[in-house]
């Protein structure tokens, strides 16, 4: 639902959350507890789907969630903040070799076609920075690179190792290697390979522009993928 002026409206599950994560907090404090309490909710690529309610209540239902819901939600917390937000979408290949998958998962992931992630870039100050909520704590000991401390100011890790894009080798400076790109450009998008939406239509076009591509041989790949991934991640949860 939007209000008179367009914008969606908060709901009262989420404008709760946001009260009492925030009681008692100025805006950086505010900043550090939404993140680690997003960051904590388990990542999952299997949730029930409540179509009755949009992805940030589903998370905070279901306590667990995509990288996608975690950061539409953070995205909605830290507007209630008063901080410009958008989106920002990194393709990437699941196959990390970083990642200490089991051998069967590991040939699945293989098999992939690219992926996108979503995390989110946060205008502090004059510059803009990274924030990714998405690897909760335990997930480290299976090499996911969590982001375990955040200071409301310095950027985090991607969450992923994002593709680059081939612009990068065919338009680079000779003298320093870097992209030639504008100011505002380079500002908002640091990254070769990543796609920044100022809302949550612009970035759910972009993604199922993408999706529709696939093929069902990849798309059922996925399905299996997604199962068989998220169980592994409870496993890593339970161990020692």
């Amino acid at each position: 639902m939007d209000d008179l002026n367009g914008e969606p409206e908060v709901t009262s599950l989420v404008k709760d959350s946001f009260a009492e994560w925030t009681h008692g907090l100025d805006t950086r404090g505010s900043m550090c507890s939404i993140f680690s309490h997003i960051r904590d909710i388990p990542y999952s690529l299997v949730v029930p789907v409540n179509n009755e309610k949009t992805l940030q209540e589903q998370i905070l239902v279901t306590g667990k969630g995509s990288c996608a819901a975690k950061h539409y939600l953070l995205a909605e917390m830290f507007r209630m903040l008063n901080l410009t937000v958008v989106y920002a979408t990194f393709p990437l290949l699941w196959n990390d070799p970083d990642i200490h998958y089991p051998p069967d998962l590991r040939k699945l992931a293989a098999t992939l076609p690219v992926a996108h992630h979503l995390a989110c870039r946060v205008q502090v100050g004059c510059s803009w920075i990274l924030v990714d909520a998405t690897w909760d704590l335990p997930l480290a000991k299976a090499g996911f690179p969590v982001n375990e401390h955040w200071d409301g100011y310095s950027a985090t890790r991607c969450a992923v190792k994002s593709l680059k894009s081939p612009v990068r080798t065919a338009f680079c400076r000779t003298s320093t290697n870097e992209p030639c790109r504008g100011m505002d450009e380079a500002a908002l998008m640091p990254v070769d390979g990543e796609k920044n939406h100022w809302d949550e239509e612009g970035r759910a076009r972009y993604y199922s522009d993408r999706v529709s591509l696939r093929s069902p041989d990849e798309a059922e790949c996925i399905r299996q993928f997604g199962w068989k991934f998220s169980s592994w991640l409870e496993t890593v949860r339970m161990s020692g």
